[in-house]
């Protein structure tokens, strides 16, 4: 399309830190604008929240993506012209195996996405890409869990373009397959930090369970293990060397 500007995120360059934490609820990124020294808030068109402030004196923004592969790409590609250069997804995720519990961290090693994938088809059309995170900031992450005293499970997780398709099959196939959980996003973001040349991460926390009774945990119920998680990838990013 050429778009060589934003569209969506209606900021400019400057206010968009080289270091980036985004997250798919407006509600979790209000609770990680909380942790940056003098936030201010430098985009709310479309209701992609973004929060540019200092963590331990390094600038770091935190963006909302929304739901789903063509809302994250958007935000992913206007981020990346407006200047970000590492981007870790805090998201959130249902589990495939069984043994995670409600809240449980993941760090995703790679993700698969379907044969197809309607947005990730649009940029690689002829073939399924391979889409991994940048070792390096995935390394800090670990890093900063031991140092912390926090577990996570590493492992490749799948995303799903429809939220309410998975069915107990989806779920035994993918997860006998050793893929821990699914999302909706860090296949995109993984692919674009290929395709554009960014950084790019993620850790999810699991919300739901589609292999053992679980419930669903909401943003609300998630927070104290968001406020555990957030020193995890902000000291993470702002140790990363661009």
């Amino acid at each position: 399309m050429g778009f060589h500007e934003p569209v969506h995120i209606k900021a400019k360059k400057g206010d968009i830190a080289e270091r980036v934490i985004v997250a798919g609820d407006p509600a979790r990124v209000k609770q990680l604008s909380n942790y940056l020294e003098n936030p201010r808030l430098v985009n709310e068109n479309r209701g992609y929240l973004t929060y540019t402030g200092l963590y331990n004196g390094v600038p770091v923004t935190v963006a909302t993506h929304g739901i789903g592969a063509p809302s994250a790409a958007i935000v992913f590609e206007e981020l990346h012209m407006l200047g970000a250069k590492a981007i870790i997804r805090l998201g959130t995720c249902g589990a495939l195996v069984k043994g995670l519990r409600i809240g449980d961290y993941i760090v995703a090693t790679g993700a698969a996405y379907p044969h197809g994938g309607a947005t990730l088809g649009m940029y690689v059309p002829e073939a399924c890409m391979a889409t991994a995170p940048d070792f390096e900031l995935t390394r800090l992450i670990v890093e900063e869990l031991e140092k912390l005293g926090e577990k996570a499970v590493l492992g490749p997780v799948f995303s799903s373009d429809a939220f309410y398709a998975e069915d107990p099959e989806f779920a035994k196939r993918w997860g006998s397959r050793g893929v821990v959980c699914v999302e909706m996003e860090v296949a995109t973001l993984f692919a674009l930090g290929l395709i554009r040349g960014f950084k790019a991460a993620a850790v999810l926390m699991v919300s739901d369970s589609l292999v053992e009774p679980s419930g669903f945990a909401d943003a609300r119920e998630l927070a104290p293990r968001v406020d555990r998680i957030s020193r995890v990838v902000f000291n993470a990013i702002t140790r990363l060397k661009l």
